[in-house]
């Protein structure tokens, strides 16, 4: 059956939305994607093309409306093999983990399939789990523990559901899995190293006695470290653990002093949970100076452009002019600041 197409706005009903548009604070990015629009118009876009823009942008928006009333919740995305059993030491382990988590006030995000992302459900317990499950070809099924929940999204592209699953957590998780496992986490490794993500933890996780990692940091050492095709410092975008416990505190303490950063123009602002003193800050200034492109190292408040977010305000900052080329030495002096 034909899917049955939704009607054309009305007049009144346009000139409302126009209104509304128009008293947008956002207004200059909702009038880009409108006039975007009429520009797939004005190129004769074919059907296909148009198809995906629509579910992508529909994915998109939907999935947004869900995330934001949790916006300012810490989120850890958990990820491992559909096919490990309830009884394997891994599903264990993944649901304790997230039950630790949650225990410190986080949530988690899985692909909301059965193995370690129904144990990542089953620690969290529905209240505190996201659910972005995959419409496949054999039908993925939701588990038992976020079917039908609110914050359960289904969708059709991987490209949309993997900038959900990084966008929206402060923390990534990876047990033993296949290829979406290694996707997640080369993807996750490769948006930090670049610079397209904002710092976060990445941990690997597996039963003590299980070289799963361990056999994986080897390829990585040999084969992309000792061939020069990643730097020393990119071994240090992630951390593996055979203790539940340890794995936990490297998540939560990475936002020990560190909250959170984004760029002002052309310097890095670090938003921190708690002053530091003079001396640390000439300590930063000598120990990271690799790390500056100009200038130096310095205390500051919410800058102008960060006006979107009140609720920060208040944290106090550390603003310098970054290189943007040396993230693995990035994460090195955000360690430092939560020793401090």
């Amino acid at each position: 059956m034909k899917k049955q197409q939704r009607p054309l706005p009305s007049e009144k009903e346009f000139h409302h939305l126009i209104e509304l548009l128009k008293k947008s604070k956002e207004n200059d990015l909702l009038e880009e994607i409108v006039n975007t629009s009429f520009k797939l118009l004005e190129d004769g876009t074919e059907r296909g093309d148009l198809k995906i823009i629509n579910s992508a942008l529909k994915e998109l928006r939907y999935s947004f409306k869900v995330f934001s009333p949790y916006r300012r919740v810490r989120k850890a995305s958990i990820f491992g093999s559909a096919r490990t059993e309830e009884q394997a030491p891994e599903y264990q382990m993944a649901k304790e983990f997230s039950h630790l988590l949650c225990e410190s006030g986080w949530m988690v995000i899985t692909g909301a399939a059965s193995g370690i992302m129904k144990a990542g459900h089953e620690g969290a317990g529905r209240e505190k789990s996201f659910g972005v499950n995959i419409r496949l070809p054999f039908e993925q099924k939701a588990n038992t523990f976020i079917e039908n929940d609110p914050k359960l999204i289904n969708f059709k592209y991987f490209f949309t559901r993997k900038l959900i699953f990084v966008k929206e957590s402060d923390a990534i998780v990876l047990f033993p899995g296949g290829f979406g496992t290694h996707d997640e986490g080369f993807e996750a490794l490769t948006l930090i190293q670049t610079g397209k993500s904002t710092p976060r933890p990445i941990v690997m996780v597996a039963p003590k006695g299980n070289d799963y990692w361990e056999d994986w940091k080897a390829f990585i050492e040999k084969h992309l470290l000792k061939t020069n095709l990643i730097s020393p410092d990119d071994m240090g975008l992630f951390r593996i653990f055979y203790n539940i416990q340890d794995a936990v505190k490297e998540v939560v303490g990475f936002y020990k002093i560190f909250h959170s950063s984004r760029f002002v123009a052309d310097q890095l602002v670090l938003r921190l949970t708690q002053a530091i003193p003079d001396s640390a800050v000439s300590t930063l200034n000598q120990e990271f100076k690799d790390l500056i492109a100009e200038g130096k190292i310095e205390k500051g408040n919410a800058t102008e452009d960060e006006a979107n977010e009140p609720d920060l305000a208040t944290f106090p900052r550390l603003i310098f002019h970054f290189n943007r080329q040396h993230w693995g030495r990035l994460r090195q002096m955000i360690d430092f600041i939560n020793t401090l």
